[in-house]
């Protein structure tokens, strides 16, 4: 069992990865998409997502030690197998089980034949639910048995191509009755989908909440911190693709920052008509209280607010890496202004996260602070 347990904990792994690097772009998707986020969208996206690469471990691990597999293999290996149903006999060559005889039958479950047919069959099963959720039609069961073959199809010349030339001999065999059995597999996943996803909310149901999120004013919370990450990941990325390359001085990172504080939450609503990029990816901008674009006093005022935290953090951690010497006058007060600076921040972000968590139990009717401070109002309109 070793042999699928491996791929499975390797996919975990890569998945693991995968699904930090991609949480962000999942998440301004799912909004644009629902105008919500939706943990039942966001499981069966991820789900499919380690579904997929488990099926692809599953069929490529393990690698082989050495990149020269052909000194592994005789001059006269075949590399495919073009019969089809050739594990109907290999299941009964060797004469464990005899047609004639039903009670022979329970010998099918010690034949490795069989069992390598029934993996490959459960490989895609899958793979055609997850289709039936996607298409919602069981007028589609042709396309999703040729997606199933075509995604069957791909592995085995990955396998026979020794992964495109990884491997100068391919360590598995290009097998004609693995692409009928993933197809067929596919298939039946298909048609019994429905009965798996009656357990789960439907599809149905998460545009019904769509159209009634759109139907009101007020922005998700989650939505308006994610368009906060965003223009933020904006000025950190600017700043290590220029500057951030070729200097680790904090003193620099401080005044480039301040900068791409003032030109993201500011100078851009002030132009685009209270839109930054984070509030065009999610689809919102910010308002005054009557619905009107912000004055450059409110947008400032909220640049203020967002940068404050940031600043008074970049700076106490500038503080807290100067050196004094010990036999200093200057070290006991350098001290306690650093114990005294950094109890300022725990402070500061326990006060912080417990004003997000209010707001997002709020659902959108109270705003962050940087929007109160501001007078400023999150708005679909």
């Amino acid at each position: 069992m070793s042999a699928y347990f491996i791929p499975i904990q390797t996919a975990f792994i890569a998945f693991i990865l995968l699904g930090f690097v991609l949480v962000i772009p999942w998440l301004i998707y799912s909004y644009r998409k629902y105008g919500f986020l939706s943990l039942w969208a966001s499981i069966v996206a991820y789900s499919f997502m380690y579904y997929m690469l488990s099926a692809l471990f599953l069929v490529l691990l393990p690698l082989p030690e050495s990149r020269n597999t052909c000194a592994y293999q005789s001059a006269d290996t075949v590399y495919y197998s073009l019969i089809p149903f050739s594990f109907v006999t290999d299941t009964l060559k060797d004469g464990a089980i005899v047609l004639s005889n039903p009670a022979t039958y329970m010998q099918i479950f010690k034949q490795s034949a069989f069992w390598q047919a029934a993996f490959n069959f459960l490989l895609l099963l899958p793979f055609g639910v997850y289709l039936r959720y996607f298409w919602q039609d069981k007028r589609y069961w042709k396309k999703a048995f040729g997606f199933g073959f075509a995604l069957s199809l791909f592995y085995e010349i990955t396998q026979v191509t020794g992964i495109y030339g990884i491997y100068n001999c391919p360590y598995r065999i290009f097998d004609v009755d693995d692409l009928m059995l993933n197809s067929t597999g596919a298939l039946a996943g298909y048609w019994i989908g429905p009965i798996i996803l009656a357990l789960f909310p439907s599809k149905k149901t998460l545009l019904a909440k769509k159209a009634k999120i759109e139907s009101s004013r007020l922005v998700p919370p989650l939505s308006q911190l994610l368009a906060v990450w965003v223009d933020y990941f904006l000025i950190q990325a600017v700043w290590l693709v220029t500057i951030g390359l070729f200097s680790s001085n904090d003193v620099m990172e401080l005044v480039y920052t301040t900068v791409g504080f003032l030109v993201v939450y500011f100078v851009l609503p002030l132009l685009w008509g209270g839109q930054t990029v984070g509030t065009r990816l999610l689809r919102f901008r910010l308002a005054g209280p009557q619905g009107e674009v912000p004055s450059w006093k409110a947008l400032l005022k909220r640049a203020f607010a967002l940068y404050l935290p940031w600043g008074v953090s970049t700076f106490i951690g500038i503080l807290s890496r100067v050196e004094i010497e010990m036999d200093s006058a200057l070290y006991p007060i350098h001290v306690w202004m650093t114990v005294v600076l950094f109890a300022c921040m725990a402070i500061m972000v326990a006060v912080l996260c417990l004003h997000v968590v209010l707001v997002l139990l709020k659902k959108g009717e109270r705003t962050f602070y940087f929007d109160a401070a501001a007078d400023i109002v999150p708005s679909k309109k």
